[in-house]
């Protein structure tokens, strides 16, 4: 049987039996939508980066074995065992990096006037960081040696003006490279000292100041009083400030022991007290740590006290992370350094150096 013939209707229009003629479909649009959506967020988060807010994001920084900045003439490094000194990391944080910072505890948010004031360039701060280091390193060298027996020869020749801030009382007054060697008639041997004759001072305080000032001509100077009223300080208004920034003049210093700290581009005087305790542990036969990981952090000064710092919590969360099995903190840090490290690590309040020893003997 013949298979069946299609039949055409001559009725049927010539296109009715011609493939279709028409123009293909268009394509969808949202792909392009979505493309330019996800341009638009790429630009606007870059910018967004760039954006500064007046934060600083105070992170754990750095953990440094102290014996890779001291060594002491004679002395022995211990074979195992560690002292640690800690520090922070500032940077200026962004819109993300302030954002992401409410959710970590490890991060702190300081505003950027509590550790520089508005008036303080970056560079003068950093010159008086590196200042505070060269005097905790000094400090540090004195109370080890003579805290061993060694006779120690230290004398302060004044604090050194390094610059003032612009609108300060001192600005105007005084100049940079100005020696000031006495604060109301009292003896100024060391930065410090103009510190602690600051301290008891109020705001509207009249202090007088004795410096010793090159006379630009020859290698001599001349000795000029000035009166300055103190003004209110740029971190908090209720507190005095005479708006210096200060270095030690170069003291006279005999060390029987040759003592040398490369700090290199790290500043600021919170590795004080464990410079300290390492030059007593290279000088001494027994290692203080025992063999163990200890970290710590504070100032040190003459009179064998140790000073609080700042970034506590930040440098508690650096010493965990190094593996220390415990951490010497200044009495006045030691609340909320408890706080934070909760039972990841021992923590040690320590008032004077002879505290951290006696932490140290029970080892």
């Amino acid at each position: 049987m013949d298979s069946p013939t299609e039949v055409v209707d001559p009725h049927d229009s010539f296109e009715s039996v011609q493939p279709s003629l028409r123009p293909p479909s268009t394509y969808p649009k949202w792909p392009f939508y979505l493309a330019g959506f996800l341009v638009v967020i790429g630009i606007a988060i870059g910018i967004l980066l760039t954006v500064t807010v007046p934060y600083y994001a105070v992170s754990p920084g750095p953990v440094y074995d102290t014996s890779d900045f001291v060594t002491v003439e004679g002395g022995n490094t211990a074979d195992t065992g560690e002292l640690f000194f800690l520090t922070v990391s500032l940077k200026e944080a962004n819109v993300f990096e302030w954002a992401a910072a409410q959710f970590d505890e490890r991060v702190e948010l300081a505003k950027v006037g509590a550790y520089r004031p508005p008036d303080v360039s970056e560079e003068q701060l950093r010159r008086e960081s590196l200042a505070l280091m060269d005097q905790s390193k000094q400090d540090a060298t004195y109370v080890a040696l003579t805290k061993l027996g060694y006779e120690v020869t230290l004398i302060g020749t004044g604090a050194l003006v390094i610059d003032t801030i612009p609108g300060s009382a001192a600005d105007g007054v005084l100049q940079p490279n100005d020696i000031i060697v006495e604060m109301d008639g009292k003896t100024v041997a060391f930065r410090s000292d103009v510190l602690s004759l600051l301290a008891p001072k109020s705001v509207g305080d009249p202090v007088v100041v004795t410096v010793e000032r090159s006379d630009g001509e020859t290698d001599g100077f001349e000795v000029d009083d000035f009166e300055i009223v103190l003004g209110p300080h740029t971190d908090d208004p209720t507190k005095p400030m005479m708006g210096v920034l200060l270095d030690n003049n170069e003291p006279i210093v005999e060390f029987p022991v040759k003592v040398d700290i490369d700090s290199l581009n790290v500043g600021g005087p919170s590795a004080g007290l464990m410079f300290t305790l390492q030059i007593m542990d290279q000088l001494t036969p027994e290692p203080l740590t025992h063999g163990m990981r200890i970290a710590g952090t504070g100032t040190i000064h003459l009179d064998e006290t140790v000073g609080a710092i700042g970034g506590i919590r930040q440098k508690v969360f650096g010493a965990i992370d190094a593996g220390a099995v415990a951490i010497l903190v200044p009495a006045g840090n030691y609340d909320d350094a408890v706080a934070a490290a909760g039972d990841r690590i021992k923590v040690v309040r320590v008032e004077t150096v002879d505290d951290a020893l006696d932490f140290l003997n029970t080892l």
